[in-house]
C-alpha cells in the first residue's frame, strides 16, 4: 500500500475531533480539488510502499486507540480492506476519510464523508486539465447513499461562499434519507486567518440550516503543516 505519511495526532475534524488518533495516510487520489491540503497526496502524489504489517507496527507504536485512514482517497488502495480488518483485529477504533465516490464493504466504526461541492473544481488550476474530470466524479449520490445505509457515519462538507449552502440542502434532498443531525460544515482555508474570516458567517448560516459547525483544530493549533 503506498503510504504517504503515518503520524500520531488529534482529530482536528469532525465528530471525535479532539481525540488522539494514529492517521494513516494513503497516496492517491481520483479527485483533484483546486484547494486541496494535501497535495503530495493527489496533485503531486508520493509516498513509499508499505506492506501491512510495516503499517500496523508502526500504528500500534503509538499510544492511540482511535485509527484514522485518511487520504487522498483511501478506498483507491488495493489493500484497504484487509488494512482495516487488521486495525479492527488489534482493537481500533476505525474512521474512514473519504470523498464517497467510491464504495469497498471496509470495517469501519465512522464513516466520515466529504462529498465535494462545486467550489472544488479545478477550472483555472494547472490550466484546468483535470476540471471536467474532477467535475464529472466528485459527487456520487448513489454511493453516498449505500455508504449512509450501511455505517455510522457523518456528512462533512467544505463551504467557501455562502450558496454552498444551498447546494448542501440540494444534496441532501437528492439523498432524501440523510441524517441532518450527522451534517458538518467546516470552512475552506488553509491558514488561521482563511478559518477567522470564514467561521462567523459559517456559524451563522449552521444555525439557520440546523447544521453542525465543524473546526479545523489541527490548522488553528499548528498551522498548515504535514504530520500533525
Amino acid at each position: 500500500m503506498r503510504v504517504a505519511e503515518i503520524f500520531h495526532s488529534i482529530q482536528g475534524e469532525g465528530r471525535l475531533a479532539g481525540v488522539p488518533s494514529v492517521f494513516i495516510r494513503a497516496s492517491g487520489c481520483n479527485l483533484r480539488c483546486v484547494w486541496c491540503d494535501t497535495p503530495y497526496t493527489s496533485w503531486q502524489p508520493e509516498g513509499e510502499e508499505k506492506d501491512l504489517d510495516e503499517i500496523l507496527t508502526e500504528a500500534k507504536s503509538y499510544p492511540a486507540r482511535h485509527a484514522v485512514v485518511t487520504g487522498g482517497e483511501p478506498l483507491l488502495a488495493p489493500e484497504i480492506e484487509a488494512l482495516c480488518d487488521r486495525l479492527k483485529a488489534d482493537g481500533f477504533h476505525i474512521t474512514i476519510e473519504t470523498a464517497a465516490t467510491l464504495f469497498k464493504p471496509v470495517r469501519c466504526d465512522l464513516m466520515s464523508l466529504s462529498p465535494k461541492l462545486a467550489n472544488s473544481t479545478p477550472w483555472k488550476r494547472d490550466d484546468g486539465r483535470f476540471a471536467w474530470m474532477h467535475q464529472q466524479r466528485r459527487l456520487n449520490l448513489a454511493v453516498i447513499g449505500e455508504l449512509i445505509e450501511r455505517y455510522d457515519y457523518q456528512l462533512k462538507f467544505v463551504a467557501e461562499r455562502e450558496n454552498d449552502f444551498a447546494e448542501i440542502e440540494e444534496i441532501l434532498e437528492e439523498l432524501g434519507g440523510a441524517d441532518r443531525a450527522r451534517v458538518l460544515v467546516m470552512p475552506q482555508g488553509r491558514t488561521r486567518e482563511e478559518l477567522h474570516e470564514r467561521t462567523p458567517w459559517i456559524v451563522e448560516l449552521c444555525k439557520q440550516h440546523g447544521f453542525a459547525y465543524c473546526p479545523r483544530l489541527h490548522i488553528e493549533i499548528w498551522g498548515d503543516r504535514r504530520g500533525v
